[in-house]
C-alpha cells in the first residue's frame, strides 16, 4: 500500500514541481513513511511509501535507473521466479519490487505485466521512447485513476490527487449515478467525474505526447477446463493453490492480521495462515479482527469465530458492530472514497482497520470475494435439467433441500416442467426477468429498478439500453455464470472501496481469493466440483479437511446482515435519514422518484421498512451527502 501520482505535459511544458508536490501531499495518508518526487522536463512522478514487506524498507521512490524511472504502489508475489528469469545476481532480500519491475520492463517491454504475480499499479517513464507505461494488477486490487487531455496526462492512486490540478475538470458524470442507484455497473472504466477514468483491471496503458493505447494483458479463459481423476485430486490441487495464495501474502515486516467473520472464506484464510506460520516455525502472532453483535442475534457469528480462535495461536480482537452506525464518520469516509460507495457493510472494515492501526498491524488478510472465486455452483442444476439428466438432478435437488430443510419435490418438478415438458409443448419465450410496462401506450419493456428512478432520468440517458445486457438471457452453463461473476465490474468497485478504507488507517489489505492462479483454477473446474450432493463450493470444503473446524467446513449458509443494517440506521441515523429524505431530497430529485422514495421513508419512520426500503434509504442518503459536499454539477 502506497500512493503514486504522475504528470506528463503532452505539449512539452516543463513540470511545475509545486503541481506534483500538491498531488502527492493530497494522498499523504497512503504513505506516512517517506515521500519522493522526480521531475525531468515535461514528466514528473510522485510517491508516498507505506512500509509493509521487508523489501519495502529498502525502497526509495520514485526510482531512477538508466533511461527509466518508476513509481509503484504494490507488492510482487513471484519474486524468486522473477529473480531467476531476469538473472539478477544481488541477494534476493536486497532486491526491491521496483527493481524487479524495471528489470522486467527492460527485458519484456510492455508484455512485462504478464509475468508479474501480485497486487500492483505502476508507471514507468521510458526516456528513450518518450512514453509513459502504466499497468494495473489482473483483478484490480490496487487503484489507478487518470485524466487524459490534449495538453496533460495525469494519474494517481486516488481521484482527489487529480482534482487538485487546475486543468482537470470537476464535473459530475450523471450516468454513474444510475450505476450506483441500480447497483449495476455498466462499465468499469468511468468514474463519477467527467474526464477522469480508471485503468481497468488486467490492463496496461501506454501514453505518448500524441497517442494513448490501452491493452488487456490478462483475461480469464472461459473455455479452459481442468480435468483430474478423482474428488481427492481436485481437493488437493485446490488446497495447494489456495495455500500458495495465502502464503505469498504473509510477507510482512510488521504485525500481521486477518479478518475473521466466522464464514467459510475468512475462516479458511485464517486457519491456513495459522497452519503455514506454525509449519514455518515463525514465532509470529496472527491478529484476528471480527465484528460482533449482541449475543443471540441471528446475524452474530461469535460461535464460529470462537471455534476458530479455540484452535490457538491467534490474538483475537473484536469490534461491537451493533454499537456503530452504518454511516459512521460518513464525511470522512466519503473524503477517502472520493465517490459514493455500494458496500453497505463498509463500516465493519472502517472499525476493524481502526483497531488494526492502533495495534501496529499493517497487513490484514481479507476473505473477499470467495463466493465469486470458488462459486456456489447453483447453475449446475440448470445444466442437468437442460441436458435431461433427470436422475442426477433429482439426487442434487433432494440433497440440496435436505441440507436446507426445504421441500425438494416441487423444485424438481419445476425444473422438469421448464426444461423437459414445456419445450415440447410450445416455443419458449425469453422475456427479460422482472419486466414492467411504463404505460399502456408503451410497448418498450422496462426493468424493475432496485431503486425507483425518475422516468425522465431513465429516458435522458436511455438507461434501458445502457443496462440491457445486464437483464439479458440467463447463463446457459455454470462456467458461463461463474465467468460473469468474476468479470463483473462491481468486484473492482468493492476492492477499491476496501483499499481506500484501509489506506485511511495505514493498512494494506490482501486478498487470497483474488490470486490469479486461484481464479483461473476455480473457473476451469467441472460444475460438479462446485455443487455436489447438495453442498455448494464442494471442492473448497473437501480441501479444507483437517484445516477448518468441521462446524465451519460444513456450514450450510452464512449470516444475513441486512437486518443489522436496518437496526443500525433506525438506532443511530433516524435524524439523518429524516433530514435527507424530507428536507434535502431535492438534491437527487433529477434522478429518483421522490414520491416513491418518501413512501419508503414513511415505512421506515413507522418501523416497518422492507429490505429494499433500507437499501434505498441508505444509498440515497449517502448520495445526498456526497452531492452536497462536493457541489458537483454536470
Amino acid at each position: 500500500m502506497s500512493g503514486i501520482t504522475g504528470l506528463l505535459y503532452r505539449d512539452d511544458r516543463a513540470v511545475d514541481r509545486e503541481d506534483i508536490t500538491r498531488t502527492i501531499e493530497t494522498i499523504a495518508h497512503r504513505g506516512p513513511d517517506s515521500a519522493g518526487i522526480w521531475c525531468h522536463n515535461s514528466i514528473g512522478l510522485g510517491h508516498r511509501l507505506l512500509w509493509t514487506t521487508p523489501e519495502s524498507l529498502l525502497e526509495h521512490l520514485p526510482r531512477r535507473q538508466g533511461h527509466f524511472s518508476i513509481t509503484i504502489d504494490g507488492r510482487l508475489d513471484n519474486r524468486e521466479e522473477l529473480i531467476a528469469a531476469l538473472d539478477l545476481r544481488d541477494p534476493a532480500d536486497k532486491i526491491t519490487d521496483s527493481q524487479l519491475i524495471l528489470a522486467a520492463y527492460q527485458k519484456w517491454g510492455d508484455r512485462c505485466p504478464e509475468r508479474l504475480l501480485g497486487d500492483f499499479a505502476f508507471a514507468i517513464w521510458d526516456m528513450r521512447e518518450q512514453t509513459l507505461f502504466c499497468a494495473r494488477d489482473p483483478f484490480g486490487v490496487v487503484p489507478f485513476y487518470y485524466y487524459a487531455g490534449d495538453r496533460l496526462f495525469a494519474f494517481a492512486s486516488e481521484i482527489k490527487a487529480l482534482l487538485c490540478l487546475p486543468e482537470v475538470p470537476q464535473q459530475l458524470n450523471e450516468v454513474k449515478i444510475a450505476d450506483y442507484l441500480t447497483a449495476i455497473l455498466a462499465d468499469g472504466e468511468s468514474t463519477f467525474y467527467q474526464g477522469i477514468l480508471r485503468l481497468t483491471a488486467g490492463h496496461s496503458l501506454t501514453v505518448s505526447r500524441t497517442q494513448l493505447h490501452r491493452r488487456a494483458y490478462w483475461h480469464l479463459d472461459p473455455e479452459r477446463e481442468v480435468r483430474l481423476n478423482s474428488n481427492d485430486e481436485y481437493a488437493e490441487a485446490f488446497r495447494e493453490i489456495f495455500s500458495q495464495a495465502v502464503q505469498c501474502r504473509l510477507r510482512s515486516a510488521f504485525p500481521l492480521g486477518s479478518h475473521l467473520s466466522g464464514g467459510l472464506d475468512s475462516s479458511s484464510i485464517t486457519c491456513t495462515a495459522r497452519k503455514l506460520l506454525i509449519e514455518e516455525g515463525r514465532q509470529r502472532t496472527l491478529h484476528t479482527f471480527s465484528a460482533r453483535f449482541a449475543d443471540g442475534d441471528p446475524w452474530d457469528e461469535r460461535f464460529f469465530q470462537d471455534t476458530v480462535i479455540a484452535g490457538g495461536n491467534l490474538q483475537p480482537h473484536f469490534i461491537q458492530a451493533d454499537g456503530m452506525s452504518p454511516l459512521t464518520d460518513l464525511d470522512r469516509v466519503l473524503w477517502h472514497q472520493d465517490e459514493v460507495f455500494l458496500p453497505a457493510n463498509l463500516y465493519f472494515d472502517w472499525g476493524m482497520y481502526d483497531v488494526a492501526q492502533q495495534l501496529g498491524v499493517r497487513v490484514v488478510l481479507d476473505g473477499f470475494d470467495g463466493d465469486s472465486t470458488v462459486s456456489h455452483g447453483y447453475e449446475y442444476l440448470r445444466e442437468l435439467a437442460r441436458g435431461g439428466r433427470w436422475g442426477r438432478l433429482a439426487i442434487e435437488t433432494r440433497a440440496y433441500g435436505k441440507r436446507r430443510n426445504t421441500p425438494w419435490k416441487k423444485v424438481l418438478w419445476n425444473w422438469i416442467w421448464r426444461y423437459g415438458i414445456k419445450p415440447t409443448l410450445t416455443q419458449p419465450l425469453t422475456p427479460l426477468k422482472g419486466i414492467v410496462k411504463r404505460g399502456e401506450s408503451s410497448s418498450v419493456p422496462q426493468p424493475q429498478w432496485t431503486i425507483p428512478l425518475n422516468p425522465s432520468f431513465v429516458d435522458r440517458y436511455d438507461l434501458v439500453s445502457r443496462f440491457g445486457d445486464k437483464f439479458s438471457q440467463s447463463p446457459q452453463t455454470e462456467r458461463e455464470r461463474h465467468y460473469r461473476l468474476l468479470t463483473n465490474d462491481i468486484l473492482q468497485h468493492c476492492l477499491e472501496c476496501v483499499n481506500k478504507t484501509a489506506a485511511a488507517f495505514g493498512v494494506e489489505p490482501r486478498f487470497p481469493f483474488c490470486d490469479k492462479r486461484l481464479l483461473e483454477f476455480c473457473l476451469a473446474l467441472p460444475a460438479d466440483q462446485k455443487l455436489n450432493l447438495g453442498w455448494s463450493r464442494m471442492v473448497m470444503r473437501r480441501a479444507m479437511e483437517g484445516i477448518l473446524p468441521p462446524e465451519i467446513q460444513w456450514r450450510v449458509g452464512k449470516a444475513n446482515f441486512a437486518p443489522s443494517l436496518a437496526g443500525g440506521l433506525q438506532t443511530y441515523e433516524k435524524d439523518r435519514i429524516d433530514r435527507s429524505i424530507v428536507q434535502q431530497s431535492e438534491a437527487i430529485a433529477p434522478y429518483v422518484d421522490i414520491a416513491a422514495l418518501r413512501q419508503m421513508h414513511d415505512r421506515f419512520a413507522s418501523g416497518n421498512p422492507t429490505e429494499r426500503d433500507i437499501n434505498t434509504l441508505h444509498r440515497t442518503s449517502v448520495l445526498i451527502t456526497w452531492l452536497q459536499t462536493t457541489r458537483l454539477t454536470a
